[in-house]
């Protein structure tokens, strides 16, 4: 049984917040200013520009790339191979001066640059189009027998130019919808190579819609059920692009007009968001988690806390555990935390125990959709995650909106 899905979109001053519910919990926030929008003043994730090979870091396999005048970003030259080069100056493989295109694949983190690649990925809904990787793919959270009848069907669209994923969201569609989104991915991909042998040298070929337009095409559609706008204006905007991208979703639009009670209180969002930007974290049984990002990692530290009545119980530390691995998923998909993730459970003397906790934590953590490994155990019994780095922590995207406002 598929899970009930909601999105919430409020304007608060200038800033636009995203609330992805699922069973009526929030489980993502995501937030953009307008004023960013409005100013475009530094590229986003997405963006495809025409680059120009600044410098070259042979002993860490990297260079550097200026996307725009003053704005460089790291590049990793084991892809060259497949690039597509718009002005190419030497035999090598990667050149100082080479132009090509590339695309931002993730956002600058404090003191790191963004990182651009050549692969560039087209993304619709239910696929997604990748120039340099050029096996036809499927999301791994579909079941076996789609993923077979996928590639087979597909099979005839292998080629030594482009491949094509198949996203989750296929699952409730039907194929020839799939197919005709691909051929549309195929028009747009032919169609920025074609410009960028004409276009100079820092020319954006393609920019990213607003962060919130963005951040609807990632909802999965199993299980939508409405997506609410509480703003004229942005309500006119998600309904410009759904007609245009997704006519089939806008009946599940809708504005919401209740001055007397707004969604933010409706749905306690601000709750939630505070919540999700403290250190402590509670949990029913009386436990709690502290969450620390560190420059390297993040720690997320499990304790009993007022988990006093059970306490003689020799399953006291494994109740307080099983909670803390619900939510700790939970905290790590809201809170967009991504690297590597250590979290350390209060210590436990039985295997049984740790292999149903670990299993259970698995579980929780397959459910994010964006890519989240459980690694192992250490001796230490420190639990070891990694999660997909693509866009920053929720806590530095409300600093730096709040440095703009």
């Amino acid at each position: 049984m598929c899970q009930k899905r909601k999105v919430l979109i409020i304007l608060k001053e200038t800033t636009v917040w995203t609330y992805f519910l699922e069973e009526d919990k929030i489980v993502e926030i995501h937030c953009s200013s307008l004023k960013n929008e409005d100013q475009k003043r530094e590229p986003e994730l997405g963006n495809i520009y025409v680059g120009r090979v600044k410098t070259i870091v042979a002993n860490i396999g990297a260079a550097f790339i200026e996307i725009q005048k003053g704005i460089t970003c790291y590049y990793d030259i084991s892809q060259a191979e497949h690039a597509f080069f718009t002005d190419k100056k030497g035999k090598k493989p990667i050149c100082i001066d080479d132009e090509l295109l590339v695309q931002i694949n993730k956002e600058a983190v404090k003191t790191k640059a963004a990182t651009v690649t050549s692969n560039i990925s087209l993304t619709g809904r239910f696929a997604v189009l990748t120039h340099g990787n050029t096996r036809i793919g499927v999301s791994s959270k579909l079941p076996k027998e789609q993923k077979e009848a996928y590639k087979a069907e597909l099979a005839h669209l292998k080629n030594d130019a482009f491949g094509v994923i198949v996203r989750t969201n296929a699952a409730t569609v039907s194929f020839d919808e799939v197919l005709k989104e691909i051929y549309r991915l195929k028009e747009e991909y032919d169609a920025i190579l074609q410009r960028a042998r004409t276009r100079p040298c820092y020319s954006c070929l393609k920019s990213a819609p607003p962060a919130y337009i963005t951040d609807l095409k990632n909802v999965y559609t199993e299980g939508l059920e409405e997506i609410v706008v509480e703003n004229n204006e942005l309500y006119t905007r998600i309904h410009n692009y759904f007609e245009k991208e997704q006519p089939e979703i806008l009946p599940k639009l809708r504005l919401y007009e209740d001055k007397q009670l707004p969604l933010s209180k409706l749905y306690s969002t601000e709750q939630a968001l505070e919540r999700a930007l403290k250190e402590h974290v509670w949990l029913k049984n009386g436990g709690y988690l502290i969450v620390q990002p560190t420059e390297a990692l993040t720690v997320i530290d499990v304790n009993s806390g007022k988990y006093t009545a059970k306490k003689k119980c020799q399953d006291a530390g494994f109740r307080v555990n099983l909670e803390a691995a619900k939510e700790a998923a939970h905290q790590i998909r809201i809170r967009n935390l991504s690297g590597i993730i250590i979290v350390d459970f209060i210590n436990m003397d039985s295997n049984e125990e740790w292999k149903a906790l670990l299993k259970e934590f698995k579980a929780y953590l397959e459910k994010d959709p964006i890519q989240t490994t459980l690694v192992d155990v250490t001796p230490l019994q420190l639990v070891e995650i990694t999660r997909k780095k693509v866009r920053k922590p929720l806590h530095e995207v409300v600093a730096a909106i709040n440095c703009i406002q």
